[in-house]
């Protein structure tokens, strides 16, 4: 976008949220809120973003990595928050983007459609708007009983009864015309319950100076809701994952029980892949074509299953490779591994990946056999066909292609044998 810059407001404390947490910092699906908004902005195409922070500012910053930021120090309100921003657009005479830190349905269609609707219209203001079967807690939009115009902003907290009957809400995300609206903040008072300068003022004073302020209507109810409770949040998991659902569903992808399976964004599934209930995948995740998942498996952050493997019952996968073909069916754990293709991991098999200070990865070849209730202490290299008996301990360093391991700690009671003989 040519000429368009961005402030987030991410200041506030959440009180509604009942968290020490900075609202904008609660995990939605792996990500934080505060991150939606920002991948948005930058996928409209929105490149210089001002990141207004206050409280929690370091781990606010740390998430809003490559944006600048203006700091709040005594929270005033909204329309303080921007005010702050304006040393740091000195100069600027575009368009000015300022959003809500806690939307993260907003999508980047919409900005784009905001921006495109507030220059053909040559506004001073555009406001995102939308009706809401229950309104609560939002912003009223009262226009002019006759002509329909805008005419101000109704705040829940100063909004009387006929105001909050209203159902047109302002989503509080907004495209102005950088000098004007620093032009209107400066009469903004704090005239109202909360003793706070409020931006909608702003948008307020802008329309009775008779300047072009005007909504851009959505039809998305979730883009008009923040999030303000950890009911909101829940609720907002809720349909992020029914809609990341519905993609892998579309996508040939069977997910047997969506009611009771959990997949975050940034997941990749091939078709014909049965996903079984009470499944976790992360973030991060690759799965490949004709594999299985689950019940009650947990997939993590790096995890890459190849196509045809299989992961069942109270299996845990992180940052690991799972070859074609490979199964791992009952209660194991693979973490910092690389399985081959046609491994056969038993029951309660788990990688000893981590010492207390680094972790350390964990090598199976192609066609190995690990029997139940082995544990493989990292760093190790299982070679191609060898086993391991069950209880078998295998401590670091290389088992070689073909041996069988036995005991605590495992020792080889078959040594070079060729993988393509039959097993002990």
């Amino acid at each position: 976008m040519e000429n368009v810059k961005a402030v987030v407001l991410a200041a506030g404390r959440g009180v509604r949220m009942r968290s020490e947490l900075a609202k904008v910092l609660h995990p939605l699906l792996g990500r934080p809120i505060l991150e939606y908004v920002l991948r948005s902005l930058r996928a409209a195409g929105v490149e210089d973003i001002l990141v207004v922070v206050g409280h929690q500012a370091d781990r606010v910053r740390k998430v809003a990595e490559g944006c600048r930021f203006v700091v709040q120090e005594d929270p005033k309100g909204t329309g303080h928050a921007l005010a702050l921003c304006e040393p740091a657009l000195a100069g600027f005479a575009g368009d000015l983007f300022v959003l809500a830190g806690d939307a993260p349905f907003l999508g980047a269609g919409t900005l784009r459609r905001m921006l495109r609707e507030h220059r053909e219209a040559g506004r001073d203001a555009t406001f995102l708007s939308g009706e809401l079967e229950d309104p609560t807690g939002y912003g009223r939009v009262l226009r002019d009983p006759r002509t329909g115009r805008f005419v101000r902003f109704a705040e829940e907290a100063d909004a009387g009864p006929e105001e909050k009957a209203v159902r047109e809400c302002n989503a509080s995300h907004y495209v102005f015309r950088a000098p004007a609206i620093f032009e209107a903040l400066r009469e903004v008072r704090p005239d109202n319950r909360k003793g706070e300068l409020y931006l909608t003022d702003a948008v307020g004073i802008l329309a009775a100076r008779g300047r072009p302020v005007e909504a851009c209507r959505s039809s998305d109810p979730a883009e008009i809701r923040g999030i303000n409770t950890r009911r909101d949040l829940a609720e907002a998991a809720a349909l992020l994952r029914r809609r990341i659902l519905e993609g892998h569903l579309a996508a040939g992808v069977t997910v047997v029980d969506p009611s009771t399976t959990y997949i975050e964004e940034d997941v990749t599934i091939g078709a014909d892949t049965v996903i079984l209930p009470f499944t976790v995948i992360r973030r991060g995740v690759t799965i490949g074509r004709g594999c299985e998942v689950g019940p009650f498996s947990h997939l993590r952050s790096g995890t890459v299953l190849e196509d045809g493997a299989e992961v069942g019952n109270f299996v845990e996968v992180k940052n690991s490779r799972i070859g074609r073909g490979t199964k791992a069916k009952h209660l194991t754990y693979l973490g910092d591994a690389v399985l081959g293709e046609k491994v056969n991991i038993g029951a309660g098999t788990i990688t000893a990946n981590y010492d207390g200070k680094r972790k350390h990865p964990t090598v199976l070849e192609d066609g190995v056999h690990i029997g139940a209730n082995t544990t493989l202490v990292a760093p190790v290299r299982v070679g191609k066909g060898a086993e391991t008996g069950a209880g078998a301990v295998v401590t670091k360093g290389e088992v070689p292609p073909g041996a069988l391991l036995v005991g605590v700690p495992a020792r080889p009671i078959r040594r070079s044998a060729r993988p393509e003989e039959g097993k002990a």
